[in-house]
């Protein structure tokens, strides 16, 4: 008798784990209710976004979605019971919780119940709320003055920067924004053409701000970051020299050559320094020199 009911003690359990296995076999046949995920904002701050992931779904059905935290506590109920259509649908959370207080910055998930078919859904797409701004970027110029003359030498200038994190610049002169950067590398550059709204600035020293900006739209505090912008220019707007006699005056430029004009003459020079005689005749005249269309321009008193 013993023998026998070891032998049906056995053969109930053989069944019982045939069954329990064809159950989970018959249940990695059943496909997920969700046939598609994409992570369409991944790194947040509620101050200036919100999370969103878009999910795709094989038949409509009822829904519950709960946002978890990494410890997959419940923070906010973003739908309670609602019928979503079958396909595509978008889940938005702007980063509070059900008290409708701001949630702790950390990595959270969106967890999906479906009533008709009994199945709760962990999304793997983790979602990271970020209140914490960059540190100030660190900028310095790569040449204290440019020439944006089109002449091809220094037309530009260089802003060379390092982040604390991985983050795009953004650059305003006064008010207005001149560059934001499309790459968010930790140390890279951006250049800068001298122009506000496509008009290109007159001579001068400019300041610009630069500020980091990081994924989750967080804003650091900003670097001055000072310029000049200069084409050509004399050192010296009023001269004087003896009747025919030779004189010097400093030229800041950056072209290889430059037009002058002084009374009658003129001439093409180079070079820092420009060397001319005075006109043999006392008097007043004007000494002009001009290159890429940019004039300055000087009195000169002869004796």
């Amino acid at each position: 008798m013993q023998r026998l009911l070891s032998t049906g003690t056995l053969v109930g359990l053989l069944i019982a784990t045939a069954a329990a296995f064809a159950i989970t076999e018959r249940l990695k046949l059943v496909k997920s209710p969700i046939s598609a995920t994409k992570v369409l904002v991944a790194t947040f701050s509620p101050a200036h976004g919100e999370a969103r992931i878009r999910i795709k779904l094989r038949h409509s059905d009822r829904v519950t979605v709960l946002v978890l935290a990494g410890s997959r506590q419940p923070v906010r109920t973003l739908i309670a019971d609602e019928l979503l259509p079958r396909g595509p649908s978008v889940l938005r959370w702007n980063g509070k919780d059900d008290l409708g207080s701001v949630a702790k910055q950390g990595t959270y998930f969106f967890e999906v119940h479906f009533a008709r078919q009994r199945r709760t859904i962990l999304l793997p797409n983790a979602i990271r709320l970020d209140t914490t701004p960059p540190k100030r970027p660190k900028a310095k110029p790569n040449r204290p003055a440019f020439s944006p003359d089109g002449d091809h030498q220094a037309d530009t200038v260089s802003i060379r920067y390092s982040l604390s994190e991985p983050a795009h610049v953004v650059a305003y002169l006064g008010t207005t924004r001149i560059v934001r950067t499309r790459s968010s590398k930790q140390r890279y550059h951006f250049e800068w053409n001298g122009k506000v709204a496509f008009r290109l600035l007159p001579p001068g020293s400019y300041r610009l701000r630069v500020y980091a900006v990081d994924l989750a739209g967080n804003r650091s505090a900003p670097v001055e970051v000072r310029v000049r912008l200069r084409y050509i220019a004399l050192a010296l707007h009023r001269l004087s020299a003896p009747a025919g006699a030779t004189f010097h005056v400093v030229v800041s430029t950056d072209a290889k050559r430059y037009r002058w004009q002084l009374g009658a003459r003129h001439g093409i020079a180079h070079g820092a320094t420009l060397k001319l005689r005075a006109p043999a005749s006392p008097g007043t005249y004007r000494l002009t020199v001009t290159e890429h269309g940019h004039t300055d321009r000087a009195v000169m008193l002869v004796r």
